[in-house]
């Protein structure tokens, strides 16, 4: 599913609608009566971790900031975000089924998360999306390849608004619900300026595998597979090896490195420019050596693909002196 700098660029195109109204609707979801959207106004868009919320209004309610003040602040934040990050593609393969992971996901979020599905229509709708899931401004998706049976069929979009104005937003493979109000923790998010280096190191030093933490969203919104995979080759650590056999310095470098990677990320899908990946689905390391593949992940939990080169990145040994290693 798409990772923190893809839903971040989400929000940035949903963004250029605020203030809008919605005059006409479509989609194929059944979580929602998209007809409720109908005649509303897009009053605000936010974004936490791997979750995009939209507020609608009633067209007659006061207007917020206008599309030009809400795109500079969202800029500007992700801009003083990059500098604090540096001072100190969407592909996922799930081993369970993408609904399944969706809401572990969603599960796995602070105390502060937002409210649970209403009845009703609320204030705030939110988007979790799923494998391959995305969003288009003023164009549909078109196919690519043809499907299993030889058809060139066009995805379906969950949701399609057009507005007064003549654009409209297409939203794909996405679960939407109301919310009734918009409470979500930034300290949590590996992309906001006040995410919460502490709270991040004390999750780490935990005698969980380092690969496990790394994906609770809890502590690592929108920190997702390939950013994991990637971070851990960056900094050659083992995915297995426990975060409390590991020394504080090797830790904070770990910490400022998944920040940096996921920034980096964000920038150059803004710039429009693909990401150079290392281990994440190769068969051989940047330096030649072969990579190991196995689904990893909690007792009961889900598994996640994961990749690794045994070389740049030996097992640690525990006090024991066996390896951190229980691959399931």
């Amino acid at each position: 599913m798409p990772e923190g700098p893809s839903v971040r660029k989400f929000q940035l195109l949903t963004s250029r609608f605020v203030g809008q109204v919605v005059a006409k609707v479509g989609g194929s979801s059944k979580k929602i009566n998209v007809n409720d959207l109908n005649a509303l106004r897009l009053q605000d868009s936010q974004v936490h971790g791997k979750n995009l919320f939209l507020a609608f209004v009633a067209a007659s309610s006061p207007l917020g900031p206008n599309v030009e003040e809400t795109v500079l602040q969202e800029e500007a934040a992700m801009g003083a975000s990059s500098l604090v990050q540096g001072k100190q593609e969407q592909v996922c393969v799930p081993l369970t089924p993408p609904q399944e992971e969706e809401l572990q996901d969603l599960q796995n979020s602070r105390p502060g998360a937002p409210s649970a599905p209403t009845e009703g229509p609320g204030s705030w709708l939110r988007f979790h999306f799923g494998l391959f899931g995305s969003i288009r401004a003023n164009e549909f998706s078109r196919a690519s390849r043809a499907n299993k049976r030889g058809d060139w069929k066009d995805p379906a979009p969950r949701l399609v608004l057009y507005f007064e104005s003549g654009g409209f937003l297409v939203f794909y493979n996405c679960r939407m619900h109301w919310c009734s109000s918009l409470v979500a923790d930034p300290t949590s998010d590996i992309l906001s300026a006040e995410f919460h280096r502490g709270q991040a190191l004390d999750a780490l030093r935990t005698s969980r595998p380092i690969c496990y933490t790394l994906l609770d969203q809890r502590y690592f919104s929108g920190l997702g597979n390939i950013i994991k995979n990637e971070v851990l080759y960056l900094v050659k650590i083992h995915p297995l090896t426990q975060g409390s056999l590991l020394a504080q310095s090797d830790l904070e470098h770990l910490l400022d490195c998944a920040i940096q990677f996921t920034s980096n990320w964000l920038q150059s899908k803004l710039q429009g420019k693909g990401l150079h990946l290392q281990i994440y689905q190769k068969e051989q390391c940047p330096l030649g050596h072969v990579v190991m593949k196995g689904a990893l992940g909690p007792p009961g939990g889900w598994k996640r693909l994961t990749w690794w080169c045994p070389q740049c990145q030996p097992a640690v040994l525990s006090g024991d002196g066996g390896p951190t290693l229980g691959i399931e």
